[in-house]
């Protein structure tokens, strides 16, 4: 069934298809192109916390730690974090100097906790370690040895790595120190190049999360809403590959942010799919998109747009 609950690799925690993604409720316009209200922003997390999702993510880099403010509250209004709820959170550099040391790593986890209101999270990941080296990131005493003792003393239950750049992120997911990978943005409708990141993961055993399925909006909104991709102006090319989906879509009588959620939560070596949401409604749109009856001729039709787009053509 769609919405049976899933194993997270081999960490011993279970998801829902969905997960709810944090970013957006703690309000990030530079990302989305609008404003969230802390009002709406707890209220969206509220209705995470107590809908038929089961699991919401989210980290100190987003809004400077509002979004884990704002969960924070939400999880205090609800009575705590409901049993079994897959709560995931992220470390990261400092963002006003760039430190991304071990001892930064200490400070942020601290950060994320007291925000959060828990003294441990079930899902703890090192985020966008694109941002140091590879030697420093794993050198004694540096951001993986830390994260690594966090889940040995319990303060989070499964560690993993969350990232963008491929070629980079591939390098962490070798080292089998992780229990999940988070990708983004490079496993979607029109973007492939997470394509043997997923398979490598899955065979060392490791639990997949797959985000920003919509490629930061435009596969939710459509070309006319839109020409950025991936946080960025997207190439012409890509724009083009867009609304040959766009009309493949029309033509079923499909949404595209409908198939854009599918095409990730369909794929067997995904374990959830992080969808961001800013309103209370969404979780239940997001619900129906996965429910949702979609040939599978379509997403043929889709393979076949991606497999003509160039290699390099958007993030990697």
């Amino acid at each position: 069934m769609r919405w049976s609950p899933r194993a997270l690799g081999a960490t011993g925690l279970t998801t829902t298809p969905l997960m709810v993604g944090g970013a957006p409720l703690g309000s990030m316009p530079a990302n989305f192109g609008y404003d969230v209200s802390a009002e709406d922003g707890v209220a969206t997390a509220v209705a995470a916390l107590t809908g038929p999702i089961r699991g919401i993510d989210t980290s100190c880099a987003y809004s400077r730690g509002e979004s884990e403010r704002r969960i924070g509250t939400a999880i205090t209004q609800v009575g705590g974090l409901p049993d079994g709820y897959l709560l995931a959170t992220k470390i990261t550099r400092d963002l006003d100097t760039g430190d991304f040391s071990g001892e930064q790593m200490r400070r942020a986890i601290a950060g994320s906790l007291r925000r959060l209101g828990v003294d441990s999270v079930p899902l703890l990941y090192l985020h966008d370690p694109e941002n140091t080296t590879f030697a420093a990131a794993t050198a004694p005493g540096g951001p993986v040895e830390v994260l690594r003792e966090l889940k040995d003393t319990g303060v989070a239950q499964a560690i993993g790595v969350a990232g963008g750049d491929t070629a980079t992120i591939s390098e962490y997911v070798e080292t089998g120190h992780f229990d999940v990978l988070l990708t983004h943005n490079r496993w979607t409708l029109v973007n492939r190049t997470a394509d043997r990141l997923i398979d490598s993961a899955v065979e060392r055993g490791m639990g997949v999360v797959n985000a920003a399925v919509f490629g930061g909006g435009i596969l939710a909104a459509g070309t006319k809403a839109s020409n950025r991709y991936g946080y960025r102006e997207a190439p012409e090319e890509l724009l083009r590959a867009i609304r040959r989906v766009e009309a493949l879509c029309q033509d079923a009588g499909i949404p595209l942010s409908a198939a854009a959620v599918q095409f990730s939560t369909r794929d067997p070596r995904i374990a959830s799919t992080v969808v961001g949401v800013s309103r209370p409604a969404r979780i239940a749109e997001s619900v129906a998109a996965v429910e949702l009856d979609i040939p599978a001729g379509l997403f043929d039709a889709v393979d076949e747009i991606a497999a003509g787009l160039p290699a390099g053509l958007g993030p990697r």
